[in-house]
């Protein structure tokens, strides 16, 4: 093999010192206490602009060698917002080579930043027809789920094959955390675009704690943290999320979303607990009017003996009281009461209301993929056929919650005033999380 000739080798020590900005930045938790959380943003640059002078020096040398224009755009590319000088420089890189695979992944990332997805799409897949790679398929994977679909093309299938990108990057290293925590967030997407089925919220939650076993790194990513949290939270986990947000805000302090969503959802369970525990401030004598009304007649369709619950099973419900209801799935039973409060979502994801039954006994109905439009209001009479029932206990940060609470998937699942909801009433729910993982 033959010996580097000195351009090589110096070329490589540029490599190297450029590598070494974005172990500093990848790796900085590992010599820095997350106090320090704070001044990442700022070493880092400091770091990127030091190694940048050094290449700067260089450039009059090898401003015509792809590999120089490689590593000053993967230089500038440490930054997490789009650079003109990067995306020069990596373009006139892969022009001069253009089976410079790294070129086409870095110049496709700049491509990101700048929210030019199509060209961002156009170079990963590029890069992909020179060699199979897994940086390409990973980011591939996140521009997919980004781009609108195109005309007569379902959401669904672009989400699937995201999935299937992320799939086989994880394949080509099992030991890349990167890959597993963006197979991660290609399960979230698919979870919440495809009918919410629930083994896809726990391959979510599989990856991403894959993604933290294989890689020590993975711990420190803050958008990990507040995915998964926002998949927790969706999933009633609220521990867990204001446990995620916690710390996706204390690893990255300027970013704003993890402290408020922490916030707005600490705000909410608090509310919850006060208007449950005076049942919505209705006053007694209006209580005990509005339960009067409470009647088996109120069960509406399910008191037929040809009802068919939502798990399939034929037969009229039997009422119970709330106090009665067991933890988990009540089948055969329907739980009945008057609304004395509700909550729009807003942010939290649920429609939310307190019901009171003939017992005057307050439970917390959380209804998911509801319509803007759909509500229920104080004085409604609710049934809700084999109601899935939940003690909630949460401790986060000096503060306690403690309430029972019921969740209903859809409210089509929901008989109010003796009615089935329409199809106008249901929504598929929208939830934000941050795509990025660099």
């Amino acid at each position: 093999m033959a010996e580097p000739t000195p351009e090589q080798e110096e070329l490589l020590s540029l490599k190297e010192l450029v590598d070494e900005v974005y172990k500093f930045r990848d790796c900085y938790f590992e010599t820095h206490s997350e106090s320090e959380a704070g001044k990442k943003q700022g070493e880092v640059a400091q770091r990127m602009r030091q190694a940048l002078q050094t290449l700067e020096e260089k450039e009059e040398r090898f401003k015509h060698k792809a590999e120089f224009l490689l590593q000053k755009g993967r230089c500038l590319n440490v930054a997490p917002e789009f650079s003109g000088p990067a995306e020069e420089s990596l373009s006139r890189a892969v022009k001069l080579e253009p089976g410079l695979v790294e070129g086409w992944n870095t110049l496709g990332e700049q491509y990101w930043k700048k929210a030019d997805l199509v060209a961002a799409r156009n170079c990963f897949t590029g890069a992909l027809q020179q060699s199979k790679n897994k940086v390409s398929l990973r980011n591939l994977s996140m521009v997919l789920r980004q781009l609108p679909p195109s005309a007569g093309e379902e959401q669904g299938k672009r989400v699937m094959e995201s999935v299937d990108m992320a799939r086989q990057a994880v394949q080509m290293d099992v030991s890349d955390g990167t890959s597993w925590y963006i197979l991660g967030n290609a399960y979230v997407s698919l979870f919440f675009t495809c009918g919410q089925n629930p083994q896809m919220s726990q391959q979510a939650l599989s990856a991403y704690a894959q993604s933290e076993k294989v890689d020590r790194m993975a711990s420190s990513y803050p958008e990990l943290h507040f995915n998964r949290a926002t998949l927790f939270q969706y999933e009633e986990m609220f521990g867990s999320a204001l446990g995620g947000y916690g710390r996706a805000g204390a690893l990255d302090p300027g970013w704003a979303q993890p402290p408020e969503r922490e916030r707005q959802l600490l705000e909410y369970l608090g509310k919850v607990t006060e208007l449950m525990e005076n049942k919505g401030k209705v006053k007694a004598r209006r209580l005990r009017t509005m339960l009067a009304s409470l009647s088996t007649s109120s069960l509406g369709p399910c008191s037929s003996p040809q009802f068919r619950s939502p798990v399939g099973r034929v037969g009229s419900l039997e009422p119970r009281t709330l106090a009665s209801l067991a933890h988990g799935p009540n089948a055969g039973a329907a739980a009945m009461g008057k609304v004395v409060f509700s909550l729009a979502p807003d942010g939290r994801m649920a429609f939310t209301f307190g019901m009171v039954d003939s017992e005057e006994t307050c439970i917390v109905v959380m209804v998911y993929n509801t319509a803007d439009s759909w509500g229920v209001l104080i004085g409604d009479t609710v049934v809700i056929p084999e109601p899935q029932v939940k003690r909630q206990s949460v401790t986060h940060k000096d503060q306690s919650f403690d309430f029972r609470s019921v969740r209903v998937d859809t409210p089509l699942l929901l008989i109010v005033n003796g009615k089935w909801q329409n199809a106008q009433s249901q929504i598929a729910a929208r939830v934000s999380y941050k795509p990025q993982s660099e």
